[in-house]
């Protein structure tokens, strides 16, 4: 048998090759389980429209979106000619505006020694981390967006008395009082006359752990069958549909970690995203294929009515 000697070229992917004794190479051994690789939530398709996404062919593209009008009524007498409304629908434009992509090389030394699939999993991971791009830019522009009323310490279009937080005075939440705030929330909807099916919540996992550790622990408080203390969607509380993300935005303020969580009516926000491109092309420059996807997607808020901002913390507002 050979004797390597210092010269060895090494590389982890392909083994080690001793120039001096050719083609006597000594393999890696490969686990045939990869590790575990862990993804932060999405969240946005469960909470928002896809209603208008249409046919999407490429960045560059517009969705059209009909706003329904508001018919007058008017007060009727014997007698009285009618006053005939010609209501007109509007448009509201989807910009189909942002581009995101992945791009990878899979060298053909890599396809004949590796003893697993390395394209497929890789083209899945893009795909997931595609997910938390595109997740981590929508829940950042969002909560701007949200109509007056439905954000700050005297949110309420009629009562004006509900306190969501503002920037060097937030809401502290704990376990005693993040069932009250949620409750906050819904009134905050109600006054906006939004309706009761299909709104949604969107906390951090502190948050969400608050309130595992609060009185709402059993899952039939949350009108769930099943019990809150599970994955993702974590179950219904006061007509919201209760999200735990990873992804929301955050901020330093006066010193403490505070977070713009965002809640508020499917209606409210719409999305459109498609992948347009995914597909694999031969490099040019080396013996390999080239594996890339190409993914275009618009939001907005379209009904900012329907969209609430709560800005908060765990840490004491001093």
């Amino acid at each position: 048998m050979s004797v390597i000697d210092n010269a060895n070229t090494t590389n982890p992917a392909h083994g080690t090759y001793n120039p001096t004794h050719t083609g006597i190479t000594i393999p890696h051994l490969w686990s045939g389980k990869l590790l575990v690789k862990f993804y932060a939530a999405s969240v946005v398709t469960a909470i928002s429209n896809t209603d208008y996404e249409g046919e999407i062919k490429g960045q560059g593209d517009t969705v059209n979106i009909r706003q329904t009008p508001d018919v007058t009524i008017g007060t009727y007498t014997k007698g009285l000619s009618l006053t005939i409304q010609n209501p007109e629908t509007t448009l509201v434009t989807l910009e189909i505006s942002h581009g995101k992509y992945w791009a990878f090389l899979s060298e053909d030394v890599d396809t004949h020694q590796i003893d697993y699939d390395n394209v497929e999993d890789w083209s899945s991971d893009a795909a997931e981390q595609m997910k938390i791009v595109v997740d981590t830019a929508i829940l950042a522009a969002t909560p701007a967006t949200a109509a007056t009323g439905n954000y700050g310490n005297a949110a309420g279009v009629i009562s004006g008395g509900v306190a969501l937080g503002a920037t060097n005075d937030w809401v502290q939440l704990t376990k005693t009082n993040v069932l009250d705030v949620i409750v906050d929330c819904g009134t905050v909807l109600d006054e906006q006359n939004v309706p009761e099916a299909d709104r949604f919540i969107v906390l951090p996992a502190w948050a969400c752990g608050m309130i595992k550790k609060s009185d709402l622990q059993d899952a039939s408080l949350s009108g769930d069958n099943t019990s809150i203390l599970r994955n993702g969607r974590i179950g219904m509380i006061d007509r919201f549909t209760l999200y735990r993300s990873n992804l929301l935005a955050t901020a330093s303020d006066e010193g403490a970690t505070t977070t713009s969580a965002l809640f508020g009516h499917k209606s409210g926000l719409t999305f459109a995203g498609q992948f347009v491109k995914n597909e694999s092309v031969r490099s040019t420059a080396t013996f390999g294929t080239i594996n890339r996807g190409l993914k275009v997607y618009g939001f907005k808020t379209i009904k900012a009515s329907a969209i609430g901002h709560l800005y908060c913390s765990s840490e004491v507002n001093v």
